[in-house]
């Protein structure tokens, strides 16, 4: 009876906690179902219905393909991008998607890239495509209204790019925006607000924020500096001012800046007829302080450094919709890479940060995995190399070898030959002699 009476008093007690717990799944349930799934391809069985390959660039034999694939190392070999798979050429394919308009909701843009190879150059950015986009004709010149992604080149080029198109021109992003350079996967994400502030996180980690008001140059400023403005007469901008009240102590000029050196001793040998009156060097006097000057006290009619104050811009002319883009038809990936190998995976396009968050952390619940199966491929990859050097060194030393014992060769046949004629030189002179 104790048993039960037991149990049943932990029964009641965790009947609250199940509740809450209820609760809060239903309203995590409840905030997903109100949050729109625009587009979001984990490139899984069927992926090739709904994406186009373009032939832009074919005719050239410019043209790069795309393999399905999850890479050289990945957290779970069965979550499959799609990745450049041909060096120096160009790449572009493109997704129809229902069309959607930004206007009064959030815009998010997230997609992961993983740069298995050694790009040298190239981008691995994707982009929306607003109006009619002839698919198979999609590429470089396709205009676009919004570009994201970042772009490598060499060791001083790793820019993450934020191109915003607004009434047909392109606005690069003014921040100088870094993007991630090792082979990991890595997750880009753009968001865009109804109040044309912007967030761009990397990893779920916010990289950078802002507003399309500063950080583009899409529109005049709304503040500028009134150049013709003067600083007022009776501005006082001393910070500091001499004491009115601090006084010069008496005798404070009489203060000698030298003295005689106290411990100076005239010499045993010093002849004044000879050598005049001794006088001992003088030295540096410690009590002279330097020329007298009042102290310093805090200005009280002190107003701060003046300033060119800001003014309206009269050239300012406010768009509330600046943030909308073109209602947004397609979903494209358009680069160029010097060396092909990048994954593209996991896009989505939704306006739910918090869903977008939650995509993340579900494909990096495999990270420690991915990290793994990289140490391993690195392991390979320089054990490859080492045997590859050390071949290399075998057949460079073999090759010295031969090429040695040829020349071996080559000087003990001529010595032979010199030694031939110097005998018969010798015969001849003989036969010579006896005639």
């Amino acid at each position: 009876m104790a048993g039960f009476a037991l149990n049943a008093s932990c029964s009641k007690r965790s009947v609250p906690l199940l509740l809450l717990l209820l609760s809060f799944q239903l309203s995590i349930l409840i905030h997903f179902s109100l949050s729109e799934i625009i587009f979001e391809e984990r490139f899984e069985d069927g992926w090739q219905s709904r994406w186009v390959k373009s032939d832009w660039k074919r005719s050239e034999g410019k043209a790069g393909s795309f393999k399905h694939t999850a890479g050289k190392w990945s957290g779970d070999p069965d979550d499959k991008g799609i990745q450049t798979s041909t060096d120096a050429k160009h790449f572009a394919i493109s997704a129809k998607i229902p069309e959607f308009s930004n206007k009064n909701r959030t815009l998010v843009l997230q997609y992961s890239i993983k740069f298995e190879q050694d790009i040298e150059c190239g981008g691995g950015y994707i982009k929306l495509l607003s109006g009619f986009v002839n698919q198979k004709k999609f590429g470089g010149d396709t205009p676009y209204s919004l570009m994201f992604g970042p772009d490598l080149c060499g060791t001083q080029t790793k820019k993450l790019h934020v191109i915003l198109s607004y009434q047909g021109q392109n606005y690069p992003i003014k921040k100088d925006l870094q993007c991630e350079t090792d082979k990991l996967t890595h997750f880009y994400t753009f968001i865009l607000r109804p109040d044309a502030t912007f967030s761009v996180l990397v990893d779920n980690r916010e990289r950078d924020s802002g507003s399309m008001y500063t950080d583009w140059d899409i529109l005049p400023p709304r503040k500028i500096k009134h150049v013709n403005a003067k600083k007022p007469a009776d501005w006082d901008d001393r910070e500091y001012i001499d004491d009115p009240d601090d006084v010069k102590p008496a005798g404070y000029d009489l203060i000698p800046v030298e003295i005689p050196d106290p411990k100076a001793k005239k010499p045993d040998n010093w002849d004044e007829d000879e050598d005049g009156i001794w006088k001992p060097l003088k030295v540096p006097n410690p009590a002279y302080k330097g020329p007298w000057r009042r102290k310093k006290i805090r200005n009280p009619n002190y107003k701060g450094k003046w300033k060119i104050p800001w003014i309206d811009n009269p050239e300012f002319e406010d768009d509330p919709d600046l943030y909308v883009l073109k209602p947004i038809k397609y979903v494209g990936i358009e680069v160029w890479q010097v060396k092909a190998g990048s994954v593209f995976d996991n896009i989505l396009i939704c306006d739910d940060p918090a869903y977008a968050k939650n995509v993340v952390e579900e494909v990096f619940a495999n990270r420690e995995a991915e990290k793994e199966a990289f140490e391993e491929a690195e392991k390979v990859r320089k054990a490859q190399e080492e045997e590859e050097a050390r071949r290399a060194r075998e057949e460079g030393e073999k090759r010295r070898k031969e090429r040695g014992y040829d020349r071996r060769y080559r000087d003990r046949e001529r010595y032979r030959d010199r030694y031939r004629r110097h005998d018969r030189h010798d015969y001849l002179d003989d036969y010579h002699d006896e005639l």
